[in-house]
């Protein structure tokens, strides 16, 4: 793999991208990580503004980024491709490989591996976060409050590296943390996320070693908000996005691997048992979150690259920078949704549906309940059931454009006949609407035409679309008009 070809290593790399290509502001105006920055970030990221590099943080000598993945274009340059889905098609061979194999982190054995190249994790000794190893402390991290009423100061890019205490399989989630003092916090892991999975399966309710990376190559922050199929090594997934395995390093305290490049890990362990009364948080519905009880982290080691840079982001009413995130991982996470459902033509979840919310989907009808059937299917996929509405047209109809949208539900849906409730089913935690936490309701709406089978008693309506004469005689006269 030539120079040119070699993925971005680190965080501090991207925004050397970003800056060549004209996607990043520098502001040097002192700022406060008390609320301002979160306000000025908001503001660039409602008008679709560029990444910004803050310089001059009151009272703490660290930059801060965000808005870094704030458009399709940064993260065109991030994971240094035009074609998502491109993505998710490595994403299907491994699947397919998978099912041949039958054990995934078994997978360097199979000889077809080399067909999409070395991506598996590097174990490296030592790495750029070795730099500085310091005191354990979160004081000197510009961690931000982002808005009035949350109850404190919130990481909220930060990468929570747990280990499936049977497997050995590593994930990596993007939970927010709420600051409590120097070495404490508590984490915001809810009962559908594979952390909280990995703490409830520990054996007698033992501590759970827990990392935290703040600032990561980009293919390893996609990595870890994606849906990745159940028992995919996280890392194994962002060597996928990548073609080229991350470099990673064990901590000094605990029994886990950060990325070698990362620019700020903090190790240490999670309680079951010990909880506390974590937000309220300004979230992604655009509502508080209120208070829930979730585990606390306790600090035991802290190490850094020299002259680090502080990642974060903030979340509010969409659309902000995680929708254009979530529109990448519905672009990539396509090729899996046709290979398990063969019928699905295109998958959407708008971005003002704060993506857990709502989905459209277009398919290729053929019989009679395809449409209930791709909706129950869809709900059996990992984090889509949590997904609160789903929509499914056919595929004439453009599921991008709500008004080819609103067409279809106008003129192909009886309420009575093609709306399905089903009741008591998991739902986001952080649904604002659900009538307890956790758990709700779903619809499904079939908007596609009905048939006699599907209680359709009158003809097929026939639509009215322009003949090919006249469209030829416009499409060949059209300068002179």
């Amino acid at each position: 793999m030539s120079k040119e070809d070699m993925p971005i290593e680190s965080i501090q790399q991207y925004i050397s991208k970003l800056l060549e290509a004209g996607e990043l502001k520098i502001i040097k105006s002192e700022v406060n990580p008390n609320l301002e920055i979160a306000e000025i970030l908001r503001r660039y990221m409602y008008v679709k503004g560029p990444a910004i590099l803050f310089k001059n943080i009151k009272g703490y000598d660290m930059p801060v980024l965000g808005n870094a993945f704030g458009s399709l274009k940064r993260l065109q340059i991030g994971l240094e491709t035009d074609d998502f889905i491109d993505i998710g098609k490595r994403i299907v061979e491994m699947t397919k490989m998978d099912m041949q194999s039958g054990i995934i982190n078994k997978i360097k054995k199979i000889p077809e591996i080399s067909k999409i190249g070395d991506i598996f994790p590097k174990l490296e000794k030592t790495g750029p976060i070795n730099d500085v190893i310091s005191e354990p402390t979160m004081s000197k991290i510009p961690i931000l409050k982002s808005w009035y009423k949350d109850a404190g100061k919130f990481i909220t890019f930060g990468i929570v590296t747990t280990k499936h205490p049977e497997t050995g399989v590593r994930n990596l989630g993007v939970y927010r943390i709420q600051i409590i003092d120097d070495k404490h916090a508590i984490i915001h892991w809810q009962k559908h996320k594979r952390s909280a999975q990995h703490s409830t399966l520990r054996k007698n309710n033992e501590k759970i070693n827990v990392a935290i990376i703040l600032g990561a190559d980009p293919a390893t922050v996609f990595a870890s908000v994606a849906p990745v199929p159940e028992g995919l090594d996280k890392y194994v997934f962002a060597g996928i996005v990548r073609k080229k395995g991350v470099k990673i390093t064990k901590c000094k305290t605990i029994d886990l691997e950060v990325p070698s490049n990362s620019e700020i890990v903090l190790e240490g362990y999670v309680d079951p048992n010990e909880l506390k009364e974590e937000g309220p948080f300004g979230d992604h519905t655009g509502y508080y979150t209120p208070k829930d009880m979730f585990p606390i982290f306790t600090l035991t080691g802290l190490m850094q690259k020299n002259n680090p840079v502080y990642l974060t982001t903030v979340v509010g009413k969409p659309i902000l920078e995680d929708a254009y995130i979530g529109k990448v991982i519905e672009r990539s996470f396509l090729p899996l949704i046709k290979f398990l459902q063969p019928e699905v033509v295109d998958f959407s979840m708008p971005s003002s549906g704060w993506f857990q919310g709502m989905a459209i989907v277009s398919i290729r009808k053929i019989y009679p309940g395809q449409a209930k059937k791709v909706m129950m299917g869809l709900w059996g996929m990992g984090q889509l059931s949590l997904t609160k509405i789903i929509i499914t047209v056919d595929e004439d109809i453009n599921i991008h454009k709500i008004d080819d949208v609103i067409w279809s539900l106008t003129t192909r849906t009886d309420p009575a006949r093609d709306i399905m409730i089903i009741n008591n089913t998991p739902t986001d935690t952080l649904d604002p609407a659900s009538p307890i936490v956790n758990m709700g309701s779903k619809m499904g709406i079939d908007a596609t035409q009905k048939t006699f089978e599907e209680n359709y008693n009158r003809p097929i309506p026939e639509k009215a679309i322009v003949d090919a004469v006249t469209k030829s005689l416009v499409d060949s006269k059209w300068e002179s008009y």
